[in-house]
């Protein structure tokens, strides 16, 4: 098996039915290897079905505590990180209940995810993370994202994204190890948050040509962009068709080849 091994994970599975297709049609016709689904997801049925129909896509929990709703309580979630982390002190929201909700609800529906991340990377913030590492030990689910940002060209990235990638360091030697504690696994390399929505085929070719020995995980979030998308409360949406294009451009396929890149599902880690 090749040194350099590569999973590509879409979020947002379950979000609409036009990101749900486009997350197939990059995994039936591109690179992608893995998603994770929202419980909460106003397309989730969509999804699972999908799912069950593509036994060979990866898929996993997107465990969501910001925007939409909750399962416990059926109650709008927080609209950002700050205003989520204010409810979690002033104890409104309990980050392992909701989630844990979640995860049945995706084991309900008869699939076996092996990976866990967070919508907006909220498992950086301790309390979220400590429930996420908990679950992951709980429900044996080993695979948890370590969201620290594998480094692209800087003339490749906005300023503001280069800065939030940077400060997420901050909390990395704590991250790691509440992993550790609860027996979490992770990729050896992460990358994607920095060209969130702003990357092409070449972007990725390039990401391939400089990847370390060992694991990596690329985050990326394809999909069509219909009506039913641009009627959501989301940044990424002309993007996500932006990206699906470049995880299907043949020069992609080609640059694995050449940099002898192994594409991988979680399974084929834990093995």
């Amino acid at each position: 098996m090749s040194s350099k091994l590569l999973t590509v994970n879409a979020d947002d599975f379950g979000f609409t039915r036009d990101v749900n297709a486009g997350i197939i049609e990059a995994h039936r016709k591109g690179i992608l290897t893995a998603t994770t689904l929202m419980a909460n997801g106003e397309a989730f049925n969509d999804a699972v079905g999908l799912a069950h129909t593509t036994p060979t896509l990866d898929v996993g929990c997107h465990l969501v505590l910001v925007g939409g709703h909750s399962l416990v309580s059926d109650e709008p979630f927080p609209d950002n990180v700050p205003a989520l982390i204010k409810a979690i002190v002033m104890r409104k929201l309990n980050p392992y209940l909701e989630m844990k909700l979640q995860i049945k609800k995706i084991l309900g529906a008869g699939l076996k995810p092996l990976h866990l991340d967070t919508h907006k990377h909220t498992h950086l913030f301790p309390a979220v993370l400590h429930a996420v590492a908990k679950l992951s030990e709980e429900y044996k689910i080993p695979f948890v994202r370590r969201p620290f940002d594998f480094p692209m060209r800087p003339g490749k990235v906005p300023v503001s994204k280069q800065l939030v990638s940077k400060s997420f360091q901050i909390v990395r030697g704590k991250f790691e190890h509440s992993l550790q504690k609860h027996g979490c696994k992770s990729t050896d390399f992460f990358a994607g948050f920095a060209i969130t929505g702003t990357y092409t085929a070449s972007d990725v070719v390039e990401l391939i040509a400089n990847l370390p020995e060992g694991s990596t995980e690329f985050m990326c979030h394809p999909g069509y962009c219909t009506d039913e998308l641009r009627s959501q409360k989301t940044r990424l949406k002309e993007s996500r068709a932006e990206e699906l294009a470049a995880l299907v451009d043949p020069q992609v396929r080609q640059a694995l080849d050449h940099h002898q890149v192994k594409l991988v599902r979680y399974a084929d880690l834990l093995a």
